[in-house]
């Protein structure tokens, strides 16, 4: 494939536009690049529950995403481009049957933590909802551009629920619990 990138510092953003796949200049504020960068932290909210101890069904499953968000990454860079599939949306759906399969019922709401690997699992949910809106407020108001593909924000919507149950599972391990909400707390 060769160099994609032989020099970084580039200074062609200094003045508030970055380049799309297509050669198209945009504002950094643009609701097209802000998604770009919502997917891009999602990405990296992935990477650091990757680089702990995680079941191996956990891992495959955010492996695989971090290659998928790669691609939606590219897919909102080139508009009219469609890379995100149905497919994949079955596919994450199958996985959080797999994972939520072992689990017991939600009884109350879940709190951020347990371990280190389950609150980073929620930290990356909560980035996946803020990338799924950030999607779709690029869908809706990107009038005189092609069309978003409606199934990004709906693969951020199953993601995020991947990343419930993810951390559902990650909270279980070596003897852990969840953090549960408890409405009726002293104040």
């Amino acid at each position: 494939m060769g160099n994609r990138l032989s020099k970084i510092v580039t200074r062609t953003g200094d003045a508030g536009q970055t380049g799309l796949a297509d050669g198209s200049r945009l504002a950094k504020t643009d609701l097209r690049v802000v998604a770009m960068g919502e997917v891009d932290e999602l990405n990296c909210c992935i990477g650091l529950v990757l680089v702990l101890t995680l079941p191996e069904a956990v891992r495959t499953l955010l492996t695989r995403v971090q290659h998928e968000l790669f691609d939606l990454g590219g897919e909102l860079s080139l508009p009219g481009a469609v890379v995100v599939s149905e497919t994949q949306l079955v596919e994450l759906e199958a996985a959080v049957v797999a994972l939520n399969g072992n689990l017991p019922p939600l009884k109350e709401f879940v709190l951020p933590g347990g371990n280190p690997a389950a609150a980073q699992a929620h930290q990356a949910r909560a980035v996946a909802r803020r990338a799924e809106r950030a999607v779709w407020r690029l869908a809706a108001s990107d009038a005189g551009h092609p069309p978003v593909n409606p199934l990004a924000p709906r693969y951020l919507n199953r993601l995020s629920d991947a990343l419930f149950v993810c951390a559902r599972v990650l909270a279980r391990e070596d003897g852990g619990t969840e953090v549960n909400w408890k409405h009726e707390r002293k104040r």
